[in-house]
């Protein structure tokens, strides 16, 4: 019987890398020879390396240093506390695993470090992966589903802030979602047929739904406890949700941007639309173009750029600091990189599978229309159009 990869993973992981946590003299000369020639081949190839390290430190230093710590502090709230919610709830769906809430809030960091820099959310598939890489008894069906528990608050809150954006800003329901005014019956048509399509194929996969779905209980066991839910995931989320909204205000006032609960709600649905609706890494360009949109006639144009590149600039670089420290913290150097690495890894084959599986079904549909084109078409026109394909001799 052949092992199972997940714990295949785990294994080698574990056994490569001891937790030891000790940065060695050796790695970071290692590292910073490897940023130096890095650098270099930007240089070669055009890129000016240091002027774009020049604007990173001159919008960062702009902000006094007790704003800079207070944004900092309320980034590593907000993480710690989402990372609580779900270490709860993977502890109740698999309470006879050996998960630490270190392994979890590392795998949360990495998850949220990804994110602004990879494009699409990738980064919180590749923490799916790791959860279910380090609890071997955990299907991804489970590990999905417990996503959609710790979701279920964040998505609540969202829904709403998003009603109020596009009730108080006009122009930014257009911003994103226009083509559903501008084209209201191919829209009626793709959510009917979207419907249609997943009643097809649930009815095509029955049995192994069937079997997702009891590994999706598992993993949404949490539910079925409501006192243990209202406090160990809903109260933490709550105070997550805070703290981003005093991190956002933090940022704001450094700028001198006026601070009320109205700025709040249009900057915060503002950039959970781009990050939701962007393929760039960490919804790159579109954040700054709803943060300019969302602060109009409360600043300038030019203020509110600064703002919303300078928010993103010390979330990434903070973010993927913390994620680093945690890591080797929770699984040491070599193990936390073999285990981020392969989920990566097949975080990539994954999308890129689904990208491929979207592709085959567009052609498949191409080549159907084709040959309907033929055949009503006929022999007759069929042989004309041969004949006229023919080289003229």
């Amino acid at each position: 019987m052949a092992p199972d990869p997940k714990i295949a993973l785990m294994a080698s992981s574990q056994a490569l890398a001891p937790r030891d946590s000790r940065i060695h003299l050796r790695r970071i000369l290692i590292v910073a020879l490897v940023v130096v020639v890095l650098g270099a081949a930007a240089t070669l190839f055009g890129w000016d390396v240091s002027g774009w390290c020049t604007h990173v430190w001159n919008t960062i230093t702009s902000i006094s240093i007790g704003y800079l710590l207070a944004g900092i502090a309320l980034i590593t709230i907000q993480t710690a506390t989402t990372a609580v919610a779900w270490y709860a709830i993977l502890r109740f769906a698999y309470p006879e695993e050996a998960l630490s809430w270190r392994e979890v809030f590392a795998c949360y960091a990495t998850a949220v470090a990804l994110n602004t820099i990879l494009p699409a959310n990738l980064g919180t598939l590749v923490m799916l992966i790791m959860f279910s890489t380090l609890i071997a008894g955990a299907g991804f069906a489970g590990i999905l589903a417990a996503y959609v528990v710790q979701k279920v608050f964040y998505t609540t809150i969202g829904i709403a802030t998003y009603v109020y954006l596009f009730l108080s800003v006009s122009g930014s329901f257009s911003l994103q979602l226009g083509f559903i005014s501008a084209h209201p019956v191919a829209a009626v048509i793709l959510v009917v047929a979207g419907g249609l399509l997943i009643a097809l194929v649930a009815r095509v996969l029955r049995e192994r739904i069937a079997k997702w779905w009891r590994q999706a209980k598992v993993g949404g066991k949490i539910l079925a406890h409501p006192r243990a839910y209202l406090g160990r995931v809903l109260f933490p989320e709550a105070i997550s949700w805070v703290a981003m909204l005093g991190m956002i205000a933090v940022f704001l006032a450094a700028y001198e941007i006026p601070v009320d609960f109205h700025t709040l709600m249009r900057v915060v649905a503002g950039n959970s639309i781009a990050n939701m609706t962007s393929v760039t890494p960490g919804g790159a360009g579109v954040q700054q173009g709803f943060n300019v949109l969302s602060l109009k006639g409360v600043t300038s144009s030019a203020n509110a750029t600064a703002y919303s590149v300078a928010q993103q600039l010390v979330t990434t670089a903070w973010s993927i600091l913390l994620a680093i420290i945690l890591v080797v913290r929770a699984f040491g150097w070599t193990g936390g990189r073999t285990l981020v690495r392969q989920s990566y890894t097949q975080a990539r084959e994954k999308s890129a599978e689904q990208s491929a599986a979207r592709k085959a079904k567009r052609q498949a549909r191409r080549d159907a229309r084709r040959e309907a084109r033929r055949a009503r078409r006929g022999p007759a026109d069929e042989s004309e159009q041969t004949d006229a394909q023919k080289p003229i001799s």
